[in-house]
């Protein structure tokens, strides 16, 4: 995940990240690079989250919300942690806070 470029072409996908059979079953807009090639190892942030007010959202694995919150991007790696902490999180999504769209899952390394 990276910022795009002024001038840079960028694809505007509907896209389900939430395919569960559940009240949280979600799609929504996201934007791709298409000229990204980037990957990240595990334990690493994509630079992208640290300017942002992130909402998280933490999943069980019957896809039912079991934690939430907001927190700046430069936090957010302690409440990652946190929530990951938690025996019944399968997952967390991550949302862009003030425009709401889908940014990225976080899963257990």
């Amino acid at each position: 995940m990276e910022d795009a470029e002024p001038g840079e072409t960028l694809l505007l996908l509907s896209f389900e990240h939430q395919p569960t059979n559940s009240p949280y079953r979600a799609n929504g807009p996201i934007f791709v690079r298409e000229a990204a090639t980037a990957t990240y190892a595990d334990g690493e942030l994509p630079p992208v989250f640290a300017p942002r007010l992130l909402s998280v959202r933490a999943y069980d694995g019957a896809g039912m919300m079991v934690d939430a919150d907001v927190v700046e991007g430069r936090q957010s790696a302690a409440v990652f942690r946190r929530m990951l902490a938690n025996g019944d999180v399968a997952y967390l999504h991550v949302h862009n806070a003030k425009r709401g769209c889908y940014a990225g899952r976080v899963d257990r390394a």
